[in-house]
């Protein structure tokens, strides 16, 4: 403790000395934390209070991390029921999403957030299937890259790993502003996405009504969670050695200081178990944590 107590100290003074973006002095930290091995992830986000963004940044140069996702098999979705949109947002950038509409009208909407490969045919299929699936729902699936896919382990770590934090939060709160105030809204993702399926719920105050958390790094700021305006559903992994069972067990217990609810489901799997492009893809698994989503899902939107 002593010695990261040290090197931050160290790194604060070089940073003073250089000009460099924000997101580079960030990343400089974390890599530093790695190559010294002075601490361990969860480590890390205890002693350091960085951010669940700066935790992923961390996870994507993680090489044991990037090997638990295999590279995603080519797909291409055919006769898409949705389509892309673009919103405003406050940086004068435009965010898109792949939304896909109900029949009819409804203020009931799914923020759904990818993997690290991005807005890809996998996750706009997984859009159409649960919109399907839920009804009365329009559902969008957030596009964080700004257009950007991953089809390599490399290209995903790159991604992941200069994602902004200040961006990715304008788009959620530019997709916030699209819905209007009037929106409820519940939130899914896995991974990098579960992560920010929790961000979001945040995020949207008073308009969340629920959140589902695939795999996902938690809010570890007891005081962010003390915001949170809905219960949340967690699915992990007892083999996941990132988002790991002393993760979630942590997490709980701050949802449970912060006087909020959460149901969590683990299952005997690894990382991206419900990821059908993983090695390690678990059908069954994958297909029971779908239903229980899916009957929150249903049950916090009284469908």
């Amino acid at each position: 403790m002593l010695g990261l107590h040290r090197l931050r100290q160290n790194l604060g003074t070089l940073f003073l000395l250089i000009d460099k973006p924000l997101v580079m002095i960030k990343n400089l930290l974390l890599i530093a934390l790695v190559c010294t091995g002075i601490a361990t992830q969860a480590q890390v986000a205890t002693c350091c209070n960085i951010s669940v963004n700066d935790q992923n940044h961390l996870l994507a140069m993680d090489e044991s991390f990037a090997k638990t996702h295999a590279e995603p098999l080519p797909f291409k979705l055919e006769n898409e029921r949705g389509s892309m949109i673009t919103f405003k947002t406050a940086d004068g950038k435009d965010g898109q999403a792949y939304r896909v509409l109900p029949d009819t009208q409804t203020t009931k909407v799914v923020f759904m957030f990818h993997e690290w490969w991005g807005l890809n045919d996998y996750i706009k299929q997984e859009a159409e299937r649960l919109q399907q699936e839920l009804g009365n729902v329009t559902v969008y699936a957030i596009d964080l890259y700004d257009g950007q896919i991953a089809a390599t382990t490399p290209e995903a770590q790159k991604l992941m790993s200069t994602l902004s934090d200040t961006r990715a939060k304008t788009i959620i709160a530019g997709a916030l502003e699209m819905v209007g105030p009037k929106a409820q809204v519940a939130t899914i993702g896995w991974c990098m996405g579960g992560a920010w399926s929790l961000q979001a719920a945040l995020m949207a105050g008073k308009q969340a009504k629920a959140c589902v958390m695939y795999y996902g790094m938690p809010e570890q700021d007891i005081n962010k969670l003390r915001t949170l305006n809905c219960d949340v559903l967690g699915i992990f992994g007892t083999q996941d050695n990132h988002i790991s069972p002393t993760v979630v067990k942590g997490f709980v217990a701050n949802m449970k200081k912060a006087g909020k609810k959460i149901t969590v489901h683990n299952y005997d799997a690894v990382h991206a178990f419900a990821n059908p492009s993983n090695p390690k893809y678990n059908k069954e698994y994958a297909a029971d944590a779908h239903q229980k989503a899916l009957a929150y899902l249903k049950a916090r939107f009284k469908l």
